[in-house]
């Protein structure tokens, strides 16, 4: 099976259903560092560190380049020096094998040689 930073997200129905926890909890595994929350509905977050704003901002536009290549668009809070990144489906309500497959690649981009140690 390849890597889900490998694989391309695809379109999502309404009717698709959000996959189960024993689906999350296995493919939660592919990506360490991210956990699953659960406030209305199921969701991927990551809190990525900086050295500075400047650096914060140009990953969030890396992401967003991602997020329109793929058609599938995160939730970002972007702060001196961090950016918070979620992932869910909305159209179903919770997670899919896109936000995985998003999640991975975000943390592909993730310039390590950024992070401030913290």
């Amino acid at each position: 099976m390849p890597h889900f930073f490998e694989m391309h997200c695809t379109p999502v129905r309404k009717d698709d259903p959000p996959l189960s926890d024993p689906d999350i909890r296995i493919f939660a595994a592919e990506i360490p560092g991210w956990t699953v929350g659960r406030e209305a509905e199921a969701r991927l977050e990551r809190v990525f560190r900086f050295r500075d704003f400047a650096g914060a901002m140009a990953f969030a536009v890396r992401i967003g380049a991602l997020a329109e290549e793929e058609d599938h668009h995160p939730r970002m809070q972007i702060e001196w020096g961090r950016v918070t990144v979620s992932w869910w489906t909305h159209r179903i309500g919770g997670l899919h094998r896109n936000d995985f497959i998003m999640a991975a690649k975000t943390d592909r981009a993730y310039p390590t040689e950024e992070s401030p140690g913290v």
